[in-house]
């Protein structure tokens, strides 16, 4: 049923003519001195038979009428503003950040390596264990080369939010060092770690071209989780330019400073 049908739907359940709509409507609009918020019953009946699409206003006013959540007839139309994080990796891929929806992410057809990562997708999924509860998932953004490049932009983070404190631990190699996903209240990084003092240091990869980062901890700077697992290709994608790459490069310097 389409979106027009489902609202007539719910007028007629309400047992509300399209001439009763519009005096309602117009008594909202002269109320907020805005008639915008006005419904012709010529509109109505094109908005019902799929013809127009309502804006903002007119969906609030038959919100009212019908008594229904504002919310809910906006769902209608495909929007719903609970998704907002499901689809911050699409608007911005080049940002850090978690993700709520590893598959979504993984089908994504603007994502430059939606493609070539879902061999990967499965592997860092694999394994969930006992823990399963306190994994979440992460977006390596498009410009974020801490980790290059031992784990490449666009690459999928799994990220054990059980492990949220900083443990200095003993490893032999850059493989066994813990790798943590944190927050930095207006954004977000992954990398190693060392806490001096009050200051927590973001350590690049050694082959990097992204400088030591420092924020004052925890004001500044919260640990998320421990990154346990990550999809990354083994080579730079070959549909990228050259030059593209090395604008990236040198953002990620840019910005690390």
């Amino acid at each position: 049923m389409s979106a027009g049908q489902q609202l007539k739907s719910l007028r007629n359940q309400r047992d509300i003519t399209v001439r009763d709509v519009e005096h309602a409507s117009r008594r909202i609009a002269e109320a907020k001195g805005d008639k915008r918020f006005c419904i012709s019953n010529g509109w109505l009946a094109q908005l019902e038979n799929g013809v127009s699409e309502p804006s903002i206003c007119k969906l609030f006013s038959l919100s009212v009428i019908y008594q229904a959540n504002f919310l809910d007839l906006v769902r209608l139309y495909n929007v719903d503003v609970d998704q907002r994080q499901k689809y911050q990796p699409v608007a911005n891929p080049h940002l850090t950040q978690p993700i709520s929806d590893r598959d979504q992410f993984a089908g994504n057809p603007s994502s430059e390596q939606s493609t070539s990562l879902t061999p990967l997708l499965q592997v860092a999924s694999a394994g969930k264990g006992a823990h399963a509860s306190s994994i979440i998932h992460g977006h390596l953004g498009s410009a974020d080369f801490t980790m290059y490049p031992m784990i490449r932009p666009g690459a999928l983070l799994r990220i054990d939010t059980a492990q949220n404190k900083f443990v200095a631990l003993a490893w032999r190699n850059e493989y066994e060092r813990p790798i943590f996903f944190i927050e930095l209240r207006a954004a977000y990084a992954c990398g190693w770690c060392e806490l001096q003092g009050n200051q927590l240091l973001i350590i690049p990869h050694h082959s990097s071209p992204a400088s030591v980062r420092r924020f004052i901890y925890p004001r500044e700077a919260e640990i998320v989780g421990r990154v346990v697992g990550y999809s990354t290709p083994c080579v730079d994608f070959e549909s990228q330019p050259a030059e593209a790459r090395r604008r990236k490069v040198m953002q990620a310097r840019n910005v690390s400073r």
